[in-house]
């Protein structure tokens, strides 16, 4: 674990400092981060297939604060505990269920505390204990340890684990979702009109009356428009927006059918349900982008259990590296927010929206570098100008040149700050060999997970809090 003031220091030099990559030295953050690298790193193109896991709800002090050489939970930490007095300090939390803890805009603000860092316990005294009289500790303060998760960990030590992954947006699950896609959460006066939206960390939702309020433009239009083959693949299913197929994946993680450019370019059949992926992996024939959405219980989010969302995860990847297709493949595991859970890093300011806290995430990829901790400042941005640069030559969600104009307010990708994925691969290796890793791991949570770590836990809506 390292100091707020080491982790400065570690980013300065993950700014400043040039890194060396396919024998060409280039700075890790500098204009190359803001640039095409298709045209100057050709070895982008040996991937051939991206697929972005995105779980729910976890900072990166609650699966990696611990995890040795990351930017982790600082020594001496307590955080102001104003309903029991004095303060709390991180523990180890080995509950393989967690609560629901506040993570809409308003908490953002909150557990930021104008940059101090320390509102977490709080808010999720004030809003989590509201509504009892009687003993309320909520879990934010809590940690996981790499045993209570050793497939991630596992991941993490053996190809690259990323320790400045921020949220896009700063606020719950669906403008992060928003931004995975688009690189915008916005709202819009007119239905269909993209220069009727307006920046808004808190978006309209798809209801029966209104399913498709997002009218500026994903990148799904650009993958369209350049012939890139893509997948968006739901576990079980899709939640609709009348809330049928309630054991599917959530109406918030399912942004896609919301955007009116999905509609007019005819490729609402490219979201499908996740064993179409599962069959396809087997089969060798993965698009060139996959985006896959777990249910509620494979989530994560807080109270489906942590064992059920590793064991969903560990599936998913085993898959791709039993496939045909994986010596051309790049998964970029992450977590779509921070569950309300405590974080030690103070996110940069990006636009007025962004950047939220950090979320836990991965690069793992038979020419992932092994054992690196990528200290760049990203987030899922970060992901969609990878898959710009490697299928589609640079281009990029620009009101200027994607043909479809939109108000937004910057085009995230190029944003200054935003590093670059390409620094976590490396393409003069020879393509690694498949890490298969067993789904369901002993562990020390408690209690301990069922056979197979099936989720047998009550899940009603009231569990899932503000969001």
């Amino acid at each position: 674990m390292r100091s707020r003031l080491a982790a400065e220091a570690v980013m300065a030099v993950a700014l400043g400092i040039a890194v060396a990559v396919g024998g060409t030295a280039r700075a890790g953050n500098g204009n190359p981060a803001r640039e095409s690298l298709a045209r100057l790193e050709p070895g982008i193109h040996k991937i051939k297939h991206v697929i972005v896991i995105t779980q729910e709800n976890r900072s990166f002090d609650n699966y990696f604060g611990t995890f040795p050489g990351a930017v982790g939970i600082p020594a001496g930490v307590c955080l102001p505990d104003p309903r029991h007095g004095g303060c709390e300090k991180p523990w180890p939390d080995h509950y393989d269920s967690n609560g629901n803890n506040p993570h809409g805009q308003a908490p953002y603000l909150a557990d930021l505390n104008g940059g101090k860092m320390n509102g977490f316990v709080a808010v999720a005294d004030k809003y989590v204990c509201q509504l009892t009289t009687g003993p309320c500790r909520p879990d934010v303060m809590g940690y996981h340890t790499g045993t209570d998760i050793p497939n991630y960990w596992a991941y993490a030590k053996n190809f690259v684990l990323q320790d400045h992954m921020f949220e896009a947006s700063q606020s719950w699950s669906l403008p992060s979702h928003l931004y995975e896609m688009s690189g915008w959460s916005a709202i819009c006066a007119t239905t269909g009109d993209p220069m009727s939206c307006r920046s808004t960390d808190m978006p309209n939702e798809r209801l029966p009356d209104r399913q498709t309020p997002f009218a500026w433009t994903d990148i799904t239009w650009l993958l369209h428009k350049h012939h890139v083959s893509w997948g968006y693949y739901l576990d079980h299913g899709p939640v609709t927006v009348s809330l049928g197929n309630p054991q599917g994946a959530s109406v918030h993680w399912n942004p896609l059918p919301g955007f009116t450019d999905v509609h007019q370019d005819g490729q609402l059949g490219s979201m499908r349900p996740l064993r179409v992926f599962y069959r396809q992996a087997n089969a060798g024939t993965l698009p060139k982008v996959s985006w896959v959405t777990p249910d509620f219980r494979d989530s994560e989010h807080a109270r489906a259990l942590v064992s059920t969302g590793q064991a969903f995860v560990t599936r998913v990847i085993n898959a791709v590296m039993r496939s045909p297709d994986w010596k051309s493949c790049a998964i970029f595991l992450t977590w779509d927010d921070w569950g309300g859970f405590y974080d030690n890093v103070k996110p940069p300011v990006v636009d007025g929206q962004g950047y939220g806290f950090r979320v836990p995430a991965m690069v793992i990829s038979p020419y992932a570098k092994h054992g690196y901790i990528d200290h760049q400042v990203l987030t899922s941005d970060a992901y969609l100008k990878f898959i710009e640069d490697d299928f589609m030559n640079g281009a990029r969600l620009s009101p200027i040149t994607d043909g479809r104009p939109d108000p937004r307010p910057a085009v995230r990708e190029n944003a200054a700050i935003l590093g670059n994925l390409f620094y976590d691969f490396n393409f003069n290796q020879p393509p690694r060999p498949p890490m298969t890793l067993k789904p369901c791991p002993a562990t020390t949570l408690i209690p301990p997970p069922k056979p197979g770590c099936v989720d047998g836990i009550v899940l009603h809506t009231w569990t899932w809090g503000n969001s």
